[in-house]
């Protein structure tokens, strides 16, 4: 029977897909945080599930990517590089990407929740007629050796765990932040494969005129956040003035964004981005729980809140119950001096 009389007759055989899958997404030689999350994530799947670990590689120029996958625990490599998959379009990636799923049958694919994650796993999914779970958090697999993809659903008021039984692979695409990444081991035993490159640039059904480059910060990324809420009462001044004193990146809950005060990319919290920074500064906000769920991997939570109950104080490691618009700015002053070079006398 062919893949396709499988598919037309709704039937897909399991039992003929293995291996867990990670997208290393790159842009000019630099890899996405998100994709080393998956291959740590990754690794304790396939070795629940006994299947091998592979990352796979779309772009061009890709020898150090495939190396450093390997070094940071993949069992296998599977790379196509051409000119054609650079810069990102979303024709050749999705194209590339399901010919390798069709032909080598993974069970698990993971892809991070980036713009152009987003962008192409559906091109892969829908003609794979494969399971595919979006904007996921947390990941496992059950007794039956399927993935379990848990998201937030109802607004964020519940996560919601997918299981695909009958169609393969699994696809997810991860939100960024929600795990650790791997660390490099300086361990590259594994294998480095070729695929071949199914896409040609007359294929294409787009092309790159020109690339503007906007507002591209990723919270993800920030060591230092200061983050607003509703509190702020569309006043943002003096959250950047403390934001730029700490040479933090702006975020914001749900509210803020809602009231179009801050940017949608900068949102924290179960709708929004998942942050794992060191220092994490929550002024306005409030503390609900699908924020909290957002930020409560940050290391070091400072709150500034006018209001004493507010339940953002219960999870913060220092509070300061004060009016924002006297407080950000007095800290900005006090970080600003320390940071000034002292006279030194002998």
């Amino acid at each position: 029977m062919s893949d396709d009389d499988e598919f037309e007759n709704g039937v897909v055989d399991v039992e003929e897909y293995d291996d867990v899958w990670v997208f290393v997404e790159e842009h000019d030689g630099e890899v996405m945080s998100v994709s080393w999350e998956l291959l740590d994530e990754a690794e304790r799947l396939a070795d629940e599930l006994g299947d091998d670990l592979v990352a796979l590689a779309i772009g061009e120029d890709l020898d150090d990517v495939a190396e450093e996958a390997l070094e940071r625990g993949a069992d296998r490599v599977l790379v196509a590089d051409d000119p054609v998959f650079e810069p990102y379009r979303a024709d050749p990636y999705g194209e590339q990407f399901r010919a390798m799923v069709e032909k080598r049958k993974p069970s698990i694919v993971l892809i991070g929740g980036t713009h152009t994650g987003r962008d192409f796993a559906g091109r892969v999914a829908v003609p794979a007629h494969a399971g595919l779970t979006a904007d996921v958090t947390e990941l496992g697999v059950d007794d039956d050796g399927l993935l379990e993809a848990r998201r937030p659903a109802f607004g964020g008021d519940v996560l919601a765990t997918i299981l695909c039984e009958e169609h393969r692979p699994q696809m997810a695409t991860i939100r960024p932040g929600v795990f650790e990444a791997a660390e490099p081991d300086g361990d590259a035993d594994g294998e480095i494969v070729e695929a071949d490159v199914v896409v040609e640039e007359d294929d294409a059904i787009s092309e790159v005129l020109e690339r503007e480059v906007g507002d591209t910060a990723d919270i993800t990324e920030a060591e230092r956040i200061v983050a607003v809420g509703h509190g702020i009462d569309g006043d943002l001044e003096p959250a950047r003035k403390l934001a730029d004193a700490l040479d933090a990146e702006i975020a914001a809950s749900r509210a803020a964004v809602d009231e179009g005060w801050v940017d949608g990319a900068r949102q924290v919290g179960q709708t929004g981005k998942t942050v794992r920074p060191e220092l994490y500064v929550a002024v306005g906000i409030s503390g609900a729980v699908q924020h909290l769920e957002g930020m409560n991997k940050s290391e070091t939570v400072v709150a500034i809140n006018n209001d004493p109950n507010a339940p953002i104080f219960e999870h913060a490691d220092h509070g300061i119950v004060a009016d924002l618009v006297d407080a950000c700015p007095e800290l900005a002053e006090r970080f600003d001096e320390a940071a000034e070079p002292q006279e030194v006398v002998q």
